[in-house]
């Protein structure tokens, strides 16, 4: 029998605007006459705090004894990521932000702090595979999963430069700190577009013929259950 070429059915999950704080519909305030100069410098900015992403892996349950049974299954309950997906990769994203006004009539954003919590969804096989079987979804699931984490760096490294673009940005002429906040938002869908796009290059890397995740799948589907 030749061996069965499936075709991958994967996607990583597209964060929503929101979740990075952007208000498309945000009204813009119109700008206030300046105050004038004042002989007493800016405060400087606390240190920034550590933080770390809360990584957590969530998993649905397939069915099947042999590699295609199994994949077959995953094309039935897989997740849905704007299409059917072997697994997939979101996150939850919220700031704690302090905007300052200036004595010299500016505003900065003295504090910018994520809390990111990162949300794997993987599939999970039943129990009491054939010894074969349970190897081969070993090596497919640790390869999902690896493929995953990257999508989990790249959201890390998307909010880590959010962070660093929000400490101590300013705006001049802005007691009501109503220009600052405009500038941070002109800034974060370029975060987020940025992001996106490394994850839909990575999956085309991973995914097309001789892909890391590509070979994953043959090896489960086409190599021997015995």
């Amino acid at each position: 029998m030749s061996p069965l070429n499936l075709p991958t059915k994967y996607a990583s999950a597209v964060a929503a605007l929101l979740a990075i704080g952007i208000y498309p519909n945000a009204a813009i305030a119109q700008s206030l006459p300046a105050q004038s100069p004042s002989a007493f410098p800016a405060a400087p900015l606390p240190p920034a705090e550590p933080w770390q992403p809360v990584e957590q892996v969530k998993t649905y349950a397939i069915r099947g004894a042999t590699g295609i049974d199994l994949y077959r299954s995953i094309g039935e309950h897989g997740p849905a990521a704007g299409v059917l997906a072997i697994a997939h990769t979101s996150f939850k994203l919220t700031w704690t932000r302090d905007y300052r006004p200036q004595p010299d009539g500016s505003c900065v954003l003295a504090v910018a702090k994520p809390k990111l919590i990162i949300t794997y969804t993987l599939p999970k096989a039943p129990s009491g595979l054939p010894p074969v079987v349970a190897e081969k979804w070993q090596r497919f699931v640790s390869g999902v999963e690896t493929h995953e984490r990257v999508h989990g760096e790249q959201i890390v490294d998307m909010v880590r430069g959010i962070e660093a673009f929000s400490r101590g940005l300013t705006a001049a002429d802005d007691p009501k700190c109503q220009k600052v906040r405009q500038k941070l938002q002109a800034r974060l869908k370029e975060f987020s577009d940025e992001r996106v796009r490394q994850s839909r290059q990575f999956d085309e890397v991973e995914l097309t013929e001789g892909g890391a995740v590509h070979q994953r799948i043959l090896s489960l589907v086409n190599s021997p259950d015995r």
